[in-house]
């Protein structure tokens, strides 16, 4: 498959490869070609279903429906890619998974996103992290304050990656003229140009979601490429300069934000395969119609 240095483990259902960490991160084009050539093998039934993990030096990837207005303001170059989605960025510290599988027919993308999410909201809860799914909104979250912001709330601080009073932080105003949903259909609105106290890296202090893993897929010939992109310990401050999936109501954070220590990627490769051994090698592909 043209991947000498990557080391790969294969079970009945599912064959990981690890194409890089750290220093020898996988630089995102060149990951993307190599998702190319695994999806072809997987097509001609060459190769058994496989999920490629790796880091990617720092980047920006937009998806298909990604808006002008949610790039970086200062015009740091951007890859356009092929899944759908919106705008992320990729980097040291986050744990990338590219899932390519034959799905079960009829296909069904939603489904394939969903298992997705399954098996890393089980590996976060294996870790002590409770997550969620936000209706609408792919990804893996943490849900912020059920009430958050109301009119006349005193401005408190918070920890990096919580929300409520208590520790050191940002003292924030919990109060911003707009509401979220007048923030949403407002063409206006733009958290980055509000100050950092308000850019998504610090969702966790205003008490709002904050997403920790976001999935973009594509499906061709019923074989799904690109996937997971789950936040360990990145400096969350590179999305400040997007609208991160194009969502201005919510923000970022990662595991290590929620957790309050450390959580290297190293750590968290074997649980996510586990769970995604468990939930994907459910799925059973059935032959192809002619």
């Amino acid at each position: 498959m043209g991947q000498p240095t990557a080391t790969g483990r294969t079970t009945d259902e599912l064959r990981f490869v690890h194409l890089g960490f750290g220093a020898d991160a996988v630089e995102y084009t060149q990951a993307w070609q190599e998702q190319r050539t695994v999806h072809a093998a997987r097509f001609a039934d060459e190769i058994p279903d496989t999920c490629l993990l790796l880091e990617h030096p720092a980047v920006y990837t937009a998806g298909r429906r990604t808006e002008d207005d949610e790039r970086p303001l200062d015009g740091t170059p951007v890859v356009d890619v092929d899944r759908g989605g919106k705008i992320t960025w990729h980097g040291p510290g986050q744990l990338v998974g590219y899932p390519i599988l034959k799905l079960p027919r009829p296909v069904d993308v939603v489904a394939h996103v969903r298992r997705m999410e399954e098996a890393l909201i089980r590996a976060c809860a294996e870790l002590g992290l409770e997550t969620s799914r936000v209706e609408g909104r792919s990804g893996v979250w943490v849900l912020g304050d059920a009430v958050a912001g109301t009119a006349g709330d005193a401005a408190g601080d918070a920890v990096p990656g919580s929300a409520g009073p208590g520790g050191e932080g940002l003292a924030l105003d919990l109060a911003p003229q707009l509401t979220p949903e007048a923030r949403a259909a407002s063409e206006e609105y733009d958290p980055r140009l509000r100050g950092p106290e308000y850019a998504p890296s610090n969702a966790g202090q205003r008490g709002e979601d904050r997403k920790l893993a976001a999935i973009g897929v594509r499906v061709a010939k019923g074989v799904t490429m690109h996937g997971f992109a789950l936040n360990c310990c990145p400096d969350n401050t590179w999305f400040d300069r997007i609208v991160p999936c194009g969502i201005r109501d919510a923000g970022v954070t990662s595991l290590s934000n929620e957790l309050g220590r450390n959580v290297p990627v190293a750590e968290v490769i074997p649980l996510v395969e586990k769970h995604l051994r468990e939930v994907l090698g459910s799925a059973e592909p059935l032959p192809r119609a002619v």
